[in-house]
This record gives structure tokens, sequence and C-alpha cells, in this order.
């Protein structure tokens, strides 16, 4: 997913209490029917329309007309809804911040070990755990029919909300309409995410203003923005609904997510490598032919599943550079979100939750 996603509720994670009662998902608890005629499901409390002939900005209302003709949505509920939801200028401060950054480059100083530790500690590992264990007939059933094994799907949940301890507080209607209609730098991203969620909540027939998510609109136990939600979700428990608040479709919504995105099943996902190469450039989008990197100075500790070319990941271990080999299943896992330390953190969480075992 999207790196403005993650770095707020990952951080909020590890600070969760580890007891979590079983709660009912929002989706279920406020699920009506999907059959409203041209548009969505309102509770009663909800369902306050505005006076006819109040105003809404122009952007809103190009947004309404697109809605209407490409969805066949209603005029009048719809901008009923958007009057309704609340802008939230602390989502655009914080959104301001996440922006990447870019500055000199000034030697190691531990970032991956910080970053690392914020998930693999000894008091995380046993959740992690209890959550392998609680799901693992479907994680199992996952890896079957997707080919992503269980410690990369354990990893991404344990990332992303620490096995669903922490799953977000902010209203996904306000979120996404604030971001769509009053944050120009990536308006149109978020104007297409409010519309897929507006056609999740119709057709599942859940009440737009009843759930809630990350700051950036992510939902659920693997933060699938709407996007993802209709384009890879899945209903693996075969209730007859997608429910990413219900652990057993968010596993198989991940692992559907990764299979589209290429994984390969039983392939490696990256390998260590000796020797240094301060002069090359790294990261999970670079490619070099193995040879190349044989004349830099680097030599994989491993075998490299036969590929000629590899991306050149490089980890700030504090007193030095440790350099990896990275394949094609370690860029799948930079599709859910865009950073190297993402993905071998999530890696390398689900490998200490499978060892933990």
């Amino acid at each position: 997913m999207q790196r403005i996603i993650i770095s707020v509720v990952m951080i909020l994670s590890l600070a969760a209490c580890s007891s979590q009662k079983t709660q009912t998902s929002p989706m279920v608890a406020h699920r009506g029917h999907s059959n409203v005629s041209g548009g969505v499901y309102l509770e009663k409390d909800h369902n306050r329309p505005e006076p006819k002939n109040a105003q809404l900005a122009t952007d809103k209302e190009k947004f309404i007309d697109k809605m209407v003709k490409k969805h066949g949505f209603d005029r009048q509920q719809l901008r009923d809804v958007l009057a309704q939801a609340n802008k939230l200028d602390w989502v655009i401060n914080l959104m301001d911040k996440q922006a990447p950054k870019s500055g000199p480059v000034t030697g190691p100083n531990g970032a991956w070990i910080r970053y690392q530790n914020k998930f693999i500690t000894p008091s995380n590992l046993p959740k992690g755990v209890d959550f392998w264990n609680k799901y693992n007939k479907e994680l199992q059933q996952a890896y079957k029919q997707y080919g992503v094994p269980p410690e990369i799907i354990v990893g991404i949940i344990g990332v992303e909300t620490g096995w669903g301890r922490v799953m977000g507080k902010t209203r996904i209607i306000d979120a996404l309409s604030t971001l769509a209609f009053y944050y120009p730098r990536r308006a149109q991203y978020f104007s297409n995410e409010l519309e897929d969620y507006l056609i999740m909540c119709r057709d599942e027939g859940v009440d737009p203003f009843d759930l809630s998510g990350s700051f950036a609109g992510a939902m659920g136990y693997g933060q699938f923005m709407p996007s993802a939600f209709r384009n890879h979700a899945v209903d693996f428990n075969n209730d007859g609904h997608i429910d990413l608040w219900d652990p057993v479709d968010a596993i198989g919504s991940v692992a559907n997510y990764f299979k589209a995105h290429g994984w390969q099943k039983d392939k490696k996902v990256a390998v260590k490598a000796d020797g240094q190469a301060p002069s090359l450039e790294t990261g999970f989008s670079t490619k070099y032919s193995v040879e190349k990197l044989n004349k830099a100075g680097l030599k994989a500790q491993s075998s490299i599943d036969g590929h000629k070319e590899v991306s050149l990941l490089s980890l700030d271990m504090g007193d030095r550079y440790q350099y990896w080999y990275g394949l094609p299943n370690f860029y799948v896992i930079t599709r859910y979100n865009h950073s190297t330390h993402y993905a071998m953190a999530v890696w390398h969480l689900g490998l200490a939750v499978k060892d933990a075992r």
C-alpha cells in the first residue's frame, strides 16, 4: 500500500495493550442492505439531509456528477452525505508531515536497527504467535490457494495493525473527503479512493459513516485502501460478504493481493551478500546483473534461485551497511508499501514469529 498509511499506525500498534477483547466487525454491526436504489445504505441517525439548496464546492459537485453518471448514485443523497462529512485539518497537517523528504547521506546511523526494533520485540512476538496459532488453518489454506506463506501474511498484518489491535479510529469518510477536496497535492488519488469507498459501502450495504480506519482511509486488519478492497479483497470465510475487519477475510485478501502482484510460491525473498559497495545506488527498484555486483566486490551468501539480475538493498546497521540481493518476491512486498525498510520488516517479523512458535 502507500507509505503514508503505515507510519502512524506502526507506532501506535506497539503501544496498544496486549489484551484484546473479541469485537464485532463494524461491517457486521452496521450492515443494512445493499439494494438501496441509486445510493448507499444509511442508518437513521445519519440520514439527516441538509437543505436541498445547500451549496457544495465545485470539486464536490464534479465528484457527484461522476458518481451519478458513472455509477448511478442518487445525486441528492450523495450531496447530503458529502455535506455531513467533516473536514479534518489535523489529517492535512499529518499528511504534510508524511511527504517525502530527502537530505544528504551522512553515513550509517543505525536507521534499520531502530526501525526493526519497533516490531521485533520480546513482548510483540507472542502476540504474533497467538494470531498464527488461532488462524493456522486459514493461513495454510491461503498458502495452498494463493502460494503466499503464512509468515508473509502474519508479517504484513503484524506490521500494519499489530494483528488487529490498532486499526485506526478516524472515520473513513471524513479522512477521504478531507484529502479528496482539501489536499490538492494528492486530491486525485484520494478522490478515486473516496469513489471506491462509496461503491464498497453500497455493494456491502454498510453505512459509510460507521467505518473507521487510518488517517489516510486505510481499513481493517491489513489496512487496505478502498481501491485495494475493490481489486483484491476476497470473501475467504465464504459468508457472502467481504469484510476486512474479519481476520479470515483479511488473511485471504492479503494473500490474493500478493498473488496478483506476482508472488512466486516457494521462492526466496532476499539473500544477504558479503562485501561492501558504497558507490552503488541501492533500493528495491534498482536492478543489477549478478556479474556487475561480483565485480563490485559483493557475493551472495547462498543461492539466489538462478536469477541473473537482482536489486541491491542496504540496511544501516549503525557501524556499517549490510547488503542484500533483493529477489522478485521482495519487490512484491514493496507493492504493499514502497519502502525497503517496510518490506524487510514484514519479512523478518514473519520469520521471527515462525521461529517463536
